[in-house]
């Protein structure tokens, strides 16, 4: 059997949802029935209550999927540990992490690293949140970086730093006039928002309606350069980390008003695979990230 066909029937029998294993793995529905269907010919039982919704494992897809996940996990140890005895010093590491905390908050990390290694590439991938999460469980980067970090049985989660969150408009907009902000004053007013479902956006919407404040999203984008351009043009305004917009502060683009009411802060953190192991240089780079956040 193909790890990659016994992958299939793992993720299938955890979402236990045909349509949603198949959008995972980039094929039809129709194909991850057929390889159901392979593996249950290969051993001569059913391994699926196709009748019930959601399906069910039958006892033999209860024993197989118990395997199967201690398979691809040592299997995934085993990439690890040959990844690592490539290099003693680990002349890469992978990494991949959401806008704002790629372009403005890694940087300070990676300077201090390169003086202890300088030959070692740290190599750093801009990505949506979910897919930072992907890439980390399947073995792409090494190390992940989320904002409002959630807990998975298979991730080791460490804080990283928790980001103010200001209030940032237009030098044209009328609050712009302000030195600080209550949150009320955001009532109705026209807004610019992370993309739904992104755990920021959840955040947010999360305070605002603590408050009983009611903002009209007119843009919702994916990442925070986006948004910034959009608060520039004066499209709307927008609730964000403060140190993603410096730049824009200091150049007199943007204006930032801290919201009164409350600390708001964004929690940050660092997700690694359970059972990854790094080489000296990799172990470096954590501890070095974690005794920053400390």
């Amino acid at each position: 059997m193909h790890l990659e066909t016994l992958k299939i029937f793992y993720d299938l029998a955890e979402l236990r949802s045909f349509s949603q294993t198949a959008e995972k793995h980039f094929l039809s529905q129709s194909a991850v029935s057929q390889q159901l269907a392979q593996i249950e010919l290969m051993f001569k039982c059913q391994l699926l209550d196709r009748k019930k919704r959601p399906i069910e494992l039958t006892k033999a897809g209860q024993l197989l999927y118990q395997a199967s996940k201690d398979i691809l996990e040592r299997y995934e140890s085993l990439k690890s540990e040959l990844n690592a005895m490539k290099s003693s010093a680990g002349d890469r590491i992978n990494v991949a992490a959401i806008f704002s905390i790629g372009m403005h908050t890694l940087p300070e990390y990676i300077k201090r690293f390169m003086v202890s290694y300088p030959n070692v590439n740290v190599h750093v991938e801009y990505r949506s949140p979910e897919r930072v999460y992907e890439m980390v469980l399947n073995g792409e980067s090494d190390i992940g970086f989320v904002a409002i970090p959630k807990r998975d049985k298979r991730l080791e989660v460490y804080e990283l730093e928790d980001e103010p969150m200001v209030l940032a408009c237009s030098p044209k907009h009328p609050l712009a006039q302000k030195s600080q902000i209550d949150i009320h004053h955001l009532q109705f007013e026209n807004f610019i928002a992370f993309e739904k479902n992104t755990p920021t956006r959840t955040w947010i919407d999360n305070i605002l309606e603590r408050y009983n404040v009611v903002v009209r999203p007119v843009m919702e984008f994916d990442n925070i350069e986006t948004i910034k351009r959009a608060v520039e043009i004066n499209a709307g305004i927008s609730i964000v980390p403060q140190i993603v917009i410096r730049q824009e502060v200091d150049s007199g683009t943007i204006k930032a008003l801290p919201i009164t009411n409350e600390n708001f802060t964004r929690p940050t953190g660092i997700i690694i695979r359970k059972g990854k192991i790094f080489g000296q240089a990799g172990r470096y780079f954590i501890e070095l990230l974690r005794k920053k956040a400390k």
